[in-house]
């Protein structure tokens, strides 16, 4: 006699949630404001280039001044590695994540140090961005991935950068990866929608204008 299987009515269930973003009005608080400690106006710096670079806390922490080279277009790009898939990764350097690489440059120097940035311990470092939320008067539980969610929202796909070219940025082996990413948000509904009644407002005004002009011509 065979037994019966114990799993046979069990199924798997995969519960949704979303992932933790900033807006772009939290983004700016946090790039506004000034912190007197230099642990956490250091951690909100690098908190910072992360936002615009899209890399994660390891990457960041692992990212030398050899990794800055010049890309084909004569700008700054980053060249790396991901530490979690190997994947390799080519980022263009914002303007906003540029500014902090200058900024804690002199410091790697003074320091002979070959890494970009100076990054505490994970632990801490999410303990400090902590307080910067609070600070800011944000209550959004941010942690460091958090800056990785909010180049793939925020900096790009609101800003109407393609989910392919998002995924490359991310250092993606699967499009679907990327997809997760790919909220739609209510102001870019919005704007998407404003531009296509543009559209049909001026197919609209070229039709009357077309139709006037065979009248006067019968």
């Amino acid at each position: 006699m065979v037994g019966k299987n114990p799993f046979s009515r069990f199924q798997l269930r995969f519960d949704k949630y979303d992932r933790q973003y900033l807006s772009q009005r939290e983004l700016e608080l946090i790039e506004n404001t000034y912190f007197k400690s230099e642990r956490l106006e250091r951690i909100k710096d690098i908190f910072i280039f992360s936002c615009y670079t899209g890399l994660s806390y390891i990457d960041v922490k692992q990212l030398t001044v050899h990794q800055i080279v010049k890309g084909i277009d004569n700008n700054y790009w980053i060249y790396t590695k991901r530490e979690k898939t190997n994947e390799t990764v080519k980022v263009p350097i914002l303007p906003k994540a540029l500014d902090i690489v200058e900024k804690y440059k002199t410091i790697s120097d003074g320091i002979g140090s070959e890494l970009l940035l100076p990054l505490y311990s994970n632990q801490k470092t999410n303990s400090y961005l902590k307080e910067i939320a609070k600070a800011c008067g944000i209550r959004k539980n941010i942690t460091f991935h958090v800056a990785r969610h909010t180049f793939a929202t925020t900096v790009l796909l609101s800003n109407g950068v393609p989910i392919e070219t998002v995924s490359k940025l991310l250092g993606h082996t699967k499009l679907s990866t990327t997809q997760i990413y790919a909220r739609v948000l209510e102001h870019k509904i919005s704007e998407d929608i404003q531009n296509l009644m543009i559209r049909f407002e001026d197919k609209k005004n070229k039709e009357i204008e077309s139709n006037r002009s065979i009248q006067v011509l019968k």
